[in-house]
């Protein structure tokens, strides 16, 4: 286990409320579903880039469970549409557990997609998709589950309201830019919508409005910098935006400058503001954070680097130190690995995360303590190219999101081990992302 550097305090240099485009949005990891076909603009190794054993880009303009609670006091948000209707509170069927399917558009996928899930055996029975909004790469719940909201990751990106109270998605107005390029993460938090911009290495607050609608930008933080891999770290690549465990903070992970910020919300406002910044490894490519149910460390999955970073989080101070590195490729793994999408079971003993190339899910058993994971297996994800995935609340299942094959498989964990069995499917072409309600 490799220990290494402590966080550092940010100068607050790139924040305000320009304009965040830095032209040339376009997907952002390694490859789509149909291999060989190049992308421009992707920022994942191509076949025709320095990376020639990296699979190549599919889609043409692309690219944890992330809602956040209200904080107290949060201001109301901005007024709304006249007549607009807010969606009633719950699922479209009482009782029943749902999920949620993003895909991509441009490579055949259905959009978004609502599936409910059988209590019984995890199974996801499909009752509606939507097109309405190109390349929905990830999604995000309201906390009432009556709202889903979606980036849309295209050069001009913007964020999208669903009401989800029926069988199939519908939008609610029109999506709403986020004044930035290939957004490719989302979440709620504070009656606000947040997004990370990849092509634009920016952040972004919305305020949501009455119907559900997300609102125009109102907080808008450009990161600088730029890490040693010249062909993924030339410029800051925001991949993925999450709300600490008290909702005080957001803490923005970003690929291209090997960091994470923290950022604060002001719920009146909507202004966002840099509080500090952490340091990892260089070259690691941070893409993912997840916390331990404990709220005391977070887990920062790295892309370029197939590993998994053991940060401490001091929720009062707002600051992420980083103690300790492993891998999640085993030993000798062959070829390139891309870890993408991590989660970690709600009693904090396993760590999950997917890994495209191997096309595996990595388990790691945590301590005690919950600073030293150990890697105890890598099972397949039973398709291609695992984006994302996502674990019940009960943490007795997984589900992958495997953008290649277009399809989303589920898992079985068992208690004692920590490792899934595969036990079904279901086509998603092009699929991006998983979501539980």
């Amino acid at each position: 286990m490799e220990r290494y550097g402590n966080g550092r305090t940010a100068d607050l240099d790139g924040q305000d409320g320009r304009d965040g485009r830095a032209g040339g949005g376009g997907r952002c990891g390694p490859g789509g579903p149909a291999a060989g076909a190049e992308e421009g603009g992707r920022r994942g190794p191509g076949t025709g880039g320095a990376r020639p054993a990296a699979p190549a880009p599919a889609r043409a303009a692309r690219s944890g469970p992330a809602p956040g609670g209200a904080a107290p006091g949060a201001a109301a948000p901005a007024p709304g549409r006249a007549g607009a209707a807010a969606p009633a509170p719950g699922p479209a069927r009482p009782g029943a557990r749902r999920a949620y399917i993003g895909s991509f558009t441009s490579a055949g996928g259905r959009g978004v997609t609502a599936a409910d899930v059988d209590a019984r055996t995890g199974a996801l029975t499909p009752t509606g998709s939507t097109g309405a909004v190109a390349d929905p790469s990830f999604l995000a719940l309201r906390p009432d589950a009556a709202v889903l909201y979606a980036v849309s990751e295209t050069d001009d990106g913007a964020v999208a309201a669903f009401d989800v109270t029926g069988p199939a998605p519908r939008l609610i107005g029109a999506p709403e830019p986020v004044r930035g390029s290939a957004p490719t993460h989302l979440a709620y938090t504070a009656g606000h919508v947040v997004a990370a911009h990849y092509g634009s290495g920016a952040v972004s607050a919305q305020p949501v409005r009455p119907d559900g609608a997300p609102g125009p930008v109102t907080g808008l933080v450009r990161h600088r910098g730029g890490g040693p891999d010249p062909d993924r770290q030339a410029a800051p690549h925001a991949h993925q935006v999450r709300p600490a465990p008290d909702g005080r903070f957001l803490l923005t992970v970003d690929l291209g400058t090997d960091s994470v910020r923290v950022c604060a919300l002001d719920a009146g406002t909507g202004a966002l503001t840099v509080r500090a910044e952490t340091a990892l490894r260089p070259g690691s490519g941070p893409r993912h954070l997840a916390f331990h149910p404990s709220g005391g460390h977070a887990y920062v999955l790295g892309e370029l680097a197939p590993t998994l970073t053991v940060c401490r989080w001091d929720g009062r101070a707002g600051t992420l130190e980083p103690v300790a590195e492993v891998p999640v490729r085993p030993a000798g793994a062959a070829g390139p690995g891309y870890p993408s999408a991590l989660a970690v079971s709600p009693d904090g003993r396993f760590v999950w995360a997917a890994v495209r190339g191997d096309d595996t899910i990595a388990v790691l058993e945590l301590d005690e303590g919950g600073e030293r994971p150990r890697l105890v297996a890598a099972v397949p994800s039973g398709g291609r190219w695992p984006r994302d995935l996502a674990a019940d609340p009960e943490g007795r299942r997984l589900y992958v999101a495997n953008e290649r094959s277009g399809d989303v498989t589920w898992f079985d964990v068992d208690p004692e081990t920590g490792v899934p069995s595969r036990t079904g499917a279901v086509a998603a072409p092009a699929a991006s992302c998983v979501v539980l309600a």
